[in-house]
């Protein structure tokens, strides 16, 4: 099978969209990663052995139903509001109902560890700004970290958000790490698209589309003037070797960018 790097999947007619697999053209990204679109009342229950569990809601109403617990949450979209994500561990069981037409992606890997099953809120998430005032301030951005190892160390996942301003570059400078990453893609607008690099190769950016970041390639990003573009961002840590917040390095041919002048 030909491995890939990027990819533009198509909801099917039960309102599943798959993007990575253990087995599939992605399963470079050691994840199994879908996104759900479901109507009003619909719901999809799930329950993974040997497999963590991450459900995040992108739009819509949600009701969540979970060791005896249930939980309402919304999120008008990923533009305006923060993010609920659901984590779950090996064995543990998860119902998500559609109080109305609601869009949620899920994130699983091989994990056998035994933790706690904690729902995070938008204020465990907050978005902040980085590289504001940096290369032109074209590399601005509003990013959180919903969970990665210092939050959750017993996770073999990490799970956060972008948000690019207008015209704006992300993942700037040009970084790499050992670590497989996966990027999925929302724009405020139907039409709105941007530009996803990884190594040598380019991607248009579109709607609902991935890319699926090998080890080691450099993987900066842009969006086109007039367009806000969202991320999920997904890592998947290897054994004995954890993706940190300190393990991002920019590549050596870039790095005079950080005392140059923009003026």
């Amino acid at each position: 099978m030909e491995k890939k790097l990027f990819g533009y999947p198509h909801f099917d007619e039960n309102g599943e969209e798959i993007l990575s697999t253990y087995d599939n053209e992605y399963s470079d990204m050691l994840m199994d990663v879908r996104v759900y679109h479901l109507k009003e009342n619909e719901e999809r229950t799930f329950k993974r052995t040997g497999e963590e569990t991450a459900v995040l809601i992108l739009s819509g109403k949600l009701e969540l139903t979970y060791e005896g617990n249930k939980e309402t949450v919304s999120r008008k979209d990923v533009f305006t509001e923060g993010p609920y994500a659901l984590h779950l561990c090996t064995g543990k069981e998860a119902t998500v109902k559609a109080l109305c037409e609601s869009e949620f992606l899920v994130q699983c890997t091989k994990n056998e560890t035994e933790f706690a099953t904690k729902l995070y809120r938008p204020e465990d998430a907050p978005w902040g700004y980085s590289c504001v005032g940096k290369f032109g301030n074209v590399a601005k951005r509003r990013v959180n970290t919903i969970f990665d190892k210092e939050i959750a160390p017993y996770s073999n996942m990490v799970l956060g958000e972008v948000l690019n301003d207008r015209g704006n570059w992300s993942g700037y400078l040009p970084h790499r790490h050992p670590q497989p990453e996966l990027y999925y893609f929302k724009f405020d607008r139907p039409e709105g698209f941007g530009a996803s690099f990884i190594g040598d190769k380019v991607f248009k950016s579109v709607d609902n589309s991935f890319s699926a970041i090998t080890p080691e390639e450099l993987h900066p990003q842009a969006v086109a003037p007039g367009f806000q573009m969202y991320t999920c961002w997904m890592i998947r840590h290897l054994d004995g070797n954890p993706w940190l917040q300190t393990t991002r390095n920019e590549d050596e041919k870039y790095l005079w960018l950080h005392n140059a002048n923009f003026d």
